[in-house]
């Protein structure tokens, strides 16, 4: 089992950052000045400023001198950034200290970046927060990665072999590519460094799969004449050394993950208070008196990673024995009249939005399938299974684009998985947004595939 807690680097340092600048303000600013407004908007404003230009992605590779560049972007945009509150609300006022406030921030946060980076380098060189590495294909490019990972301790790299497409007498050899899968499984591999000579274009692209799947770091060692594709980076180690690396989904960055979570839990909030509130005790009148049974449909299906999650939704069925294994058809004589109505407007989705505060689901993301449906899918699908990597959605990209309802042929199921792993590859907070926006607008247009 891995244990990774890199991940928690980066918040850490953002939170360090924003007490400091709002600590700095305290304390050397006029106290006739002092406002929660100006605090709160130089912290919101260094927030989405660093986030957008990426301060935070600091790696165990990056130099010194891209950290400058990294220090020298952030604090112009900064700069502009803290001069224009005085400008917009405080025109005409003569403000104490700006500028001795302002160097203050610029003085401290820089030194307080260089000090993380030069303590993550020493407290990796005595073998802490490392990653485990695997080599796979041994020429001059991939020598002088096993080179660098036993001399640069500091990088946090812990080298435990390398593959070969032929057995070798090598001690450090691990076995020839038959065995790759099986060892990085079992040893908790983090990272998988491939060489782009030794390897053939279906090995790279198995591997790749592999990867994908198990959450494993994909670099490529390139050569010289090596052509560069759109989801790889070029990174570069001690200066001379470069890798290719396969660019990792949004969702594997945690800062995304954070972003969607509190964006998914204030969405919920206002929905469950302002909608659900009042709707639930109308519902549940008009349900009752159709038919038999509870208002509350609950019904298992595949969350993240696979793992079943109870689903809620407004019962829109009369109870039947084929409600977890049947979708709903056109013209379904198990539907009731408040049934169809409440599917045609997706109101009977609404209760999905407390999965949503139980972390079970977002509100935007892949729908979730039933496991004795997804089964099928799988067999039929390529890469269906990707659509486990992030939760499913009250509403998704696919649906908005005419795939939802009944599953008729093989490619409705196909253009579905498609549009999902469109949306897990290519993921924004904006993205989200439009989705939304066009979830609202087709509930007033009517969907012809809602029944």
């Amino acid at each position: 089992m891995k244990k990774r807690y890199s991940f928690l680097i980066s918040p850490l340092q953002i939170i360090t950052d924003i007490l400091l600048i709002n600590v700095i303000v305290y304390f050397i600013s006029d106290r006739a000045f002092l406002n929660v407004s100006f605090l709160s908007y130089i912290s919101v404003f260094w927030f989405i400023t660093s986030y957008f230009f990426g301060f935070y992605k600091v790696y165990r590779y990056t130099r010194f001198l891209s950290l400058i560049r990294l220090l020298g972007s952030q604090f112009l945009l900064f700069i502009l950034g803290y001069f224009a509150y005085f400008g917009i609300f405080k025109e005409g006022v003569v403000v104490h200290n700006q500028f001795l406030i302002l160097t203050s921030i610029i003085f401290s946060i820089s030194s307080i970046k260089f000090l993380w980076l030069l303590f993550l380098k020493k407290y990796r060189a005595v073998g802490n927060n490392f990653r485990t590495t695997v080599v796979v294909g041994l020429d001059d490019s991939s020598k002088n990665i096993i080179k660098l990972f036993k001399s640069k301790s500091n990088l946090g790299y812990k080298y435990l072999g390398f593959f070969s497409r032929k057995d070798s007498e090598n001690n450090e050899c691990l076995g020839n590519l038959n065995g790759l899968f099986k060892y990085v499984t079992e040893n908790s591999v983090d990272e998988i460094y491939c060489s782009l000579t030794s390897l053939k274009k279906n090995q790279i692209k198995e591997i790749n799969k592999f990867a994908i799947e198990k959450n494993i770091g994909l670099k490529l060692i390139p050569n010289s004449s090596e052509l560069y594709s759109k989801n790889q980076s070029i990174e570069y180690y001690d200066d001379a050394l470069m890798v290719l690396n396969v660019n990792k989904l949004p969702f594997e960055f945690s800062e995304n993950f954070y972003i969607k979570r509190i964006f998914d839990i204030f969405f919920s909030l206002f929905v469950c208070v302002f909608v659900l509130s009042w709707l639930w005790p109308i519902l549940w009148f008009f349900v009752k008196f159709e038919s038999k049974g509870p208002l509350l449909f609950k019904q298992g299906r595949e969350g993240i990673k696979g793992k079943e999650f109870t689903c809620y939704k407004f019962r829109s069925m009369t109870l039947n024995k084929d409600a977890d294994k049947v979708h709903a058809t056109k013209n379904d004589a198990r539907v009731t009249k408040v049934g169809a109505f409440i599917r045609k407007t997706s109101m009977d989705e609404l209760p999905q939005f407390i999965n949503v505060l139980f972390g079970d689901m977002s509100v935007v993301g892949p729908r979730p399938h039933l496991e004795s449906l997804s089964l099928e899918y799988q067999k039929d699908v390529d890469d269906y299974l990707k659509r486990h990597i992030v939760k499913p959605g009250i509403t998704g990209l696919a649906q908005v684009s005419g795939y939802r309802g009944e599953i008729k042929k093989a490619a409705d199921i196909k253009n579905r998985v498609r549009l999902d792993i469109f949306y897990i590859e290519n993921w924004s907070f904006f993205l989200d947004i439009k989705i939304i926006i066009k979830t609202v607008l087709n509930l007033f247009k009517g969907e012809e595939k809602a029944y």
